[in-house]
């Protein structure tokens, strides 16, 4: 009892944050809306690594027999393009707008663990700074995103290279995987008083399952990777097909996360355009309960159809019927989706804004996405075509034609609320027809390549194959979408020079965190709002209408009951805890890189700071409606 009393005083005695503005105040910061924005920019600039990883990629590829990559580089290129792109660019920048906008759309002040949201913040910034520090420290992984054994075992690779790939990734999957058990708590439990789930804005929909998904199949890649570390650090013989290994066994485990990864990416993505045609078509969402329904069977579905991606392993005609037809089963929801989106816009008043485009863009997309998607899922005609860059084209059309697309269109959509400054609307138009013009130069001749057989991974390619024009035409759309990026961020940086002054609702949106200045303050909410319909806002800006899943009189009094009258909010302040216990993470993953002692020092210095954590005292904000007082 004395020691613990002890170390309680002796944490509790540490000083608190206290600063509201400046460098460490965002270094301790457990305010959702700042965690989003720091998800945002770090994830921009990842995303920016990945792109430049790319152009370096399309250029060697532009023409046969260039020499202007070495082939050792360009492994190690497509290798990090993917990696960088997957975990530490697109799915980040989805991270960015669920930090920012969930609690605010579910009428919430903060998620429902503050800390740990700042603990995945920065287990993500370390992770990624890990990995890429390969660059400079030896050179990255050369074995693929997927890092197949037994390529990526240490006697065929040796280096650090794949060390660095398995730990980083490991460390990014930490707070990932603690993001989704911590939205998960918070759109369960957080709502404002009167939402139920079927009044939730289907972009929290498309969260909620996206946790979920989460939650299941990052463990699994969690041990696979820890699998191969085993492997190359302490001399296991998991994956030695000399010792009897079978090394199917990581295919599987990589696959049961791979795919659901996919869904992952652009379940938040459906859920975005979800908002964006309904507010831009001045109609509620056709279908909302379909809707609801078709996402959450995509996410179940999600986990059935990992072994198509293994149609050529030679696991007979049996398990490759039952993973085909799961694969075109799920295109029904995802179909389901499609209509429900037209079914909106049709006789919709339709505003032509950059959003808009970029959320009509998607449509159109993800649709070719999609359709080679279910020509894929045959497997006669997936064994021909497996391995060639048809596969390249199909997945880019759906991770950037639709997760890239939709994310823009957040970022054009949200931007006034989250930074209280609005995006230059013609500029927006302008790089919405260079990037979409761009991407299916860029993609569409890789499905015809795929046809003709061009191989994928390969550096170079013969004179006489037939395949000039295509790459050229693709290398020529890479750097399109470049310049497209470049104006992009031409637009956000000279938005951020303009003062604030962008107004609450600025484009007569449907949802809750429209009913709030832009941007919002600290505690989101003066007085937690009461929901009686679907399209909360929508309904109190036309009270005459027909509230869609409308509240009954009683439901509407007893939320109001429980919300009563605040004078006094309180708020959670920083902490040092989430930075430093990420740090002790971050330590330790050096150490299994170079120095075991290295690596106790990390693990202990992690153990002290997870005591700290538990042990130290409050620090709240106490803020009252009209003023603050600390």
């Amino acid at each position: 009892m004395a020691t613990t009393t002890v170390s309680r005083s002796f944490w509790q005695a540490l000083p608190k944050p206290k600063s509201e503005t400046g460098f460490w105040s965002w270094v301790t910061t457990v305010d959702h809306k700042r965690i989003g924005i720091m998800y945002f920019w770090t994830s921009l600039f990842f995303f920016l690594v990945g792109g430049v990883e790319a152009l370096l990629m399309r250029l060697q590829l532009a023409g046969p027999e260039l020499d202007i990559i070495h082939p050792d580089l360009f492994n190690q290129l497509f290798t990090m393009h993917a990696t960088t792109m997957i975990f530490l660019g697109i799915m980040p920048l989805t991270a960015a707008f669920f930090n920012y906008l969930i609690p605010l759309m579910i009428g919430a002040r903060d998620v429902a663990f503050p800390k740990l949201n700042a603990f995945s913040y920065w287990t993500f910034l370390l992770g990624g700074i890990l990995l890429n520090a390969s660059w400079f420290l030896g050179g990255p992984s050369d074995a693929g995103w997927y890092g197949y054994p037994t390529y990526s075992l240490s006697q065929y690779n040796p280096g650090l290279g794949v060390d660095f790939w398995t730990i980083g990734l490991l460390i990014t999957g930490i707070g990932t995987l603690v993001s989704g058990f911590n939205f998960i708590v918070t759109i369960l439990n957080m709502r404002a008083p009167g939402m139920s789930l079927m009044r939730m804005p289907m972009f929290a929909w498309g969260t909620l399952v996206t946790m979920f998904l989460i939650v299941f199949s990052f463990p699994v890649i969690t041990v696979a990777l820890l699998l191969v570390l085993f492997d190359r650090q302490f001399g296991t013989l998991l994956f030695d097909v000399f010792a009897g290994s079978d090394i199917t066994l990581y295919h599987h485990l990589f696959w049961v996360f791979g795919h659901p990864e996919v869904y992952i990416i652009i379940l938040p993505g459906m859920g975005i355009v979800s908002e964006i045609i309904p507010t831009f078509s001045r109609k509620p969402l056709f279908g909302y309960p379909v809707m609801v329904f078709s996402t959450m069977l995509i996410g179940f579905v999600g986990f059935g159809v990992w072994s198509h991606h293994l149609f050529t392993l030679g696991f007979g005609p049996v398990v490759n019927t039952v993973f085909a037809l799961a694969t075109m089963i799920i295109a029904v929801p995802t179909g389901v989706k499609m209509f429900n989106w037209i079914g909106t816009l049709w006789r919709g008043r339709l505003r032509m804004t950059a959003a808009m485009m970029y959320a009509l863009g998607f449509l159109a997309l993800f649709l070719i996405g999609g359709l080679t998607g279910v020509m894929l899922s045959a497997a006669p005609s997936n064994t021909q075509i497996h391995h060639t860059y048809f596969v390249v084209g199909h997945f880019h059309y759906v991770m950037i034609g639709g997760a890239l697309f939709s994310l823009f269109g957040a970022m054009h959509y949200w931007w006034p609320k989250m930074f209280g400054r609005m995006l230059d609307e013609k500029l927006g138009k302008v790089t919405f027809w260079i990037l979409f013009i761009g991407f299916n130069l860029t993609f569409f001749p890789m499905i015809i390549l795929g046809v003709l057989g061009m191989p994928r991974r390969i550096y170079t390619y013969s004179a006489d194959m037939g395949w000039d024009l295509a790459n050229l035409t693709s290398s020529i759309g890479a750097f399109t979408m470049a310049v497209a990026v470049l104006l992009a961020l031409y637009n956000i940086f000279n938005t951020m020079r303009k003062p604030q002054g962008a107004p609450a609702d600025p484009w007569d949106a449907r949802t809750l965190e429209w009913t709030i200045p832009s941007p919002p303050p600290a505690h989101n909410f003066d007085q937690l709002p009461v929901v009686s319909s679907r399209d909360e806002l929508w309904h109190r800006k036309h009270p005459h209408l027909e509230p869609l899943a409308g509240a009954t009189k009683e439901e509407i009094a007893a939320a109001k009951a429980l919300v009563g009258e605040e004078t006094e909010i309180v708020m959670p302040g920083g902490s040092y805890m989430p930075l430093l216990m990420a740090l002790g993470i971050f330590v330790a993953g050096w150490g299994l890189l170079y120095s075991m002692p290295l690596f106790w020092i990390g693990v202990a210095w992690t153990i002290v700071s997870m005591m700290g954590w538990g042990l130290e005292g409050d620090n709240v904000k106490v803020i009252r409606v009209g003023g603050e007082k600390a």
